[in-house]
């Protein structure tokens, strides 16, 4: 038996079952990813990820721009609401037997 189990202090937010990442886990974190990608790829890798994130930003930014436009032109129309339901004739027409 390893010891008595103590459960994560929940009062204190920064003890959690997840702290803070500190420098001995970022060192940790750097020598795994030397290890399984080498030392010639992790540049390679960061840039490609540098791209992929500025690329999402400008994605979702152009997204909520657009609609912003969109909600914009809607609130500012001029035109009426036109219902698109087809008008009755007066005519009464006799069900079919």
């Amino acid at each position: 038996m390893t010891g008595p189990f103590i459960p994560a202090d929940t009062t204190n937010p920064k003890r959690g079952p997840m702290r803070n990442i500190g420098p001995p886990e970022l060192m940790i974190l750097f020598c795994v990813f030397v290890l399984l990608f080498g030392a010639k790829k992790l540049p390679e890798l960061a840039r490609g990820s540098g791209r992929a994130l500025r690329i999402f930003k400008a994605e979702t930014k152009g997204l909520i721009d657009d609609d912003d436009v969109d909600a914009d032109s809607v609130l500012s129309a001029s035109d009426p609401i036109v219902s698109e339901t087809p008008a009755v004739s007066s005519e009464r027409r006799s069900p079919i037997a």
